[in-house]
């Protein structure tokens, strides 16, 4: 199959020294001229028959082998150097598995709360007081509202008028709060405790 080209072969190409630049004529150039010249096998096959001593053929054939043994060692290099390629890249695809696995329980765990598990919007106290959740707010049974987190009463800004000395009437109570603290009920003008 013309698509399946094993990491070897692949290796293989890539250590040639060819070119991959846009000037590949003249790196093919290069190479025909290197493989013409009296090194390598083909040099040592020319020169067989012209009465070559066996000193010379011996020093050839220890620089065969050195460069087999240095090509071999290469291969052995670059092969270990594509396995831990690959296994840090199977490393990192398991760690992506294990971090989706991870949030999705998350995100599982998460979902398992459902508003039936909450608390009524309305909370009703056996003595008329009412406690909404929502909101965080207490309404007692005369009508005056604290919110629940902090313990300070809740005045609708709406019902509140603001006199020029400090002092302000909330219209929903009918309370006029002067600038000193001083409460005074305006329907009946008592004074408030």
């Amino acid at each position: 199959m013309v698509s399946s080209i094993s990491a070897a072969t692949a290796a293989y190409y890539n250590s040639l020294s060819v070119s991959k630049s846009p000037d590949w004529i003249a790196s093919t150039v290069t190479a025909i001229k290197n493989s013409q010249s009296q090194a390598g096998i083909m040099g040592a096959l020319q020169r067989s028959g012209n009465g070559v001593s066996i000193s010379s053929f011996l020093s050839s054939s220890t620089a065969f082998a050195n460069n087999f043994a240095t090509i071999a060692q290469t291969a052995v290099t670059n092969s270990g150097s594509l396995y831990a390629q690959i296994a840090g890249d199977n490393q990192k695809t398991a760690a992506a598995k294990k971090m989706q696995t991870a949030i999705d329980a998350l995100n599982a765990t998460q979902n398992m709360v459902k508003p039936s598990n909450t608390l009524d919007p309305i909370l009703y106290l056996g003595n008329g007081v009412t406690v909404d959740t929502t909101s965080n707010i207490m309404t007692m049974t005369d009508g005056t509202q604290v919110d629940i987190t902090t313990g300070t009463q809740v005045i609708d800004s709406s019902s509140i008028i603001e006199m020029g000395n400090g002092s302000y009437l909330n219209t929903s109570t009918n309370i006029l709060t002067l600038s000193d603290g001083t409460k005074i009920d305006t329907v009946t003008g008592l004074q408030v405790s």
